[in-house]
């Protein structure tokens, strides 16, 4: 069988190469196409159920949130292992599938499963899946700091969340892109105890005038005229002085103002956490410190795509943010998967050419031909 293959190859020299040559081109195609990673994701398809309970405590959480929930999830098709993590005012429940499930299908089949638990979790409490992600996912890190002062942190996150995230979140392969520091601005309404007593005021009806000054609603419409005319009464707004002139209750006829009981004003939402960064060799602000208060936003991917292609389409997108940033405002990578892929490259790179060299002279020692070598 031997011998006759070598004299077929030997017959049909052009057929051999050009064979030879078709699978080389063929092989370099897949290997250039295909996706590079740092690491292989070795973990089951997971489907992550993020549910916030604000003001629950971890064993609230578990009792109201995260046990309905896996009594829900326990029989969906496929699943192998349902873990939770329960926190302050914060459940996650992981659902791992066999080896080989789809993940968009397992998605599908949780989603189901939601809609039917939905009547037994507390009221305004609504789970909802996380993006899907590998474990490996992390492919960017982004930092967004303004070194001179001019930008606040919190107008650093509105940036980060409304610009810089939006644009990113816009490429096909970017699968969640999250802002971590700055703090987030709200309108806050912030009670006074003392004259809320004075007033005869109480918590609730501070809370419910608040809740219905920003809330519009509809009057149906009009049918006086040959066309229906809608009624709305328009109430959304975000400037304090209109939120602050709603009218809680009335005291002997005379109307008791939420500006009168409280105080309404642009602050940020409680914070668990801060970020902050500096450059090496970078200059020091008016403190003498290197870093700065700032926002860094994590860029995660979604699994199959090729993290260094992908890496240099999120540069581009950022080389276009920056001509639009205000005055003072920098946008800087402070960590690239792309680097250790490109360095584990080098280096395999490096050891098949030693290898190919210590195999040739070997050869050439042993054989003392060049031909073979070669």
């Amino acid at each position: 069988m031997l011998n006759a293959l070598i004299r077929f190859s030997l017959v049909q020299r052009g057929l051999v190469l050009i064979g030879a040559v078709l699978i080389l081109i063929l092989g370099i195609r897949k290997a250039t196409q295909t996706p590079v990673d740092v690491l292989p994701d070795l973990t089951k398809p997971t489907v992550t159920l993020l549910t916030e309970a604000s003001g629950y405590s971890p064993e609230e959480v578990e009792t109201l949130v995260s046990i309905p929930l896996e009594n829900s999830l326990g029989g969906v098709t496929g699943v192998d292992r349902i873990r939770t993590v329960n926190d302050i005012g914060l459940s996650l429940v992981f659902i791992e599938f066999d080896w080989g499930t789809d993940i968009y299908q397992a998605r599908q089949f949780v989603q189901e499963r939601l809609i039917g638990v939905a009547g037994e979790l507390p009221e305004g409490i609504t789970p909802y899946m996380t993006p899907v992600s590998s474990l490996m996912g992390d492919i960017m890190l982004v930092g967004l700091r303004d070194h001179s002062g001019k930008t606040s942190p919190p107008d650093l996150r509105i940036l980060a969340d409304w610009t810089v995230a939006r644009r990113l979140q816009s490429i096909p392969g970017i699968a969640e892109v999250l802002s971590m520091g700055g703090g987030v601005k709200q309108v806050q309404v912030q009670p006074d105890p003392e004259k809320m007593r004075l007033y005869n005021i109480t918590f609730e009806q501070l809370r419910d005038a608040a809740a219905e000054s920003v809330k519009n609603t509809t009057g149906g419409f009009l049918t006086e005229r040959a066309q229906e005319i809608m009624v709305r009464n328009l109430a959304m707004s975000s400037s304090t002085e209109t939120i602050g002139a709603t009218v809680v209750d009335y005291r002997n006829d005379r109307p008791i103002q939420i500006r009168d009981v409280a105080t309404v004003t642009w602050d940020i939402e409680p914070m668990r956490g801060d970020a902050g960064f500096g450059i090496a060799g970078g200059e020091k602000n008016d403190n003498g410190e290197l870093g700065s208060r700032g926002v860094i936003t994590s860029i995660r991917k979604a699994p199959g795509f090729d993290t260094i292609a992908l890496t240099k389409e999120v540069d581009q997108a950022l080389k276009e943010l920056r001509s639009s940033l205000p005055e003072g405002v920098e946008l800087i990578p402070l960590y690239r998967q792309e680097e250790f892929i490109e360095l584990s490259i080098d280096n395999l790179v490096e050891a098949l050419r030693d290898g190919a060299i210590m195999v040739a002279i070997v050869l050439f020692l042993f054989l003392l031909n060049v031909r073979i070598t070669a």
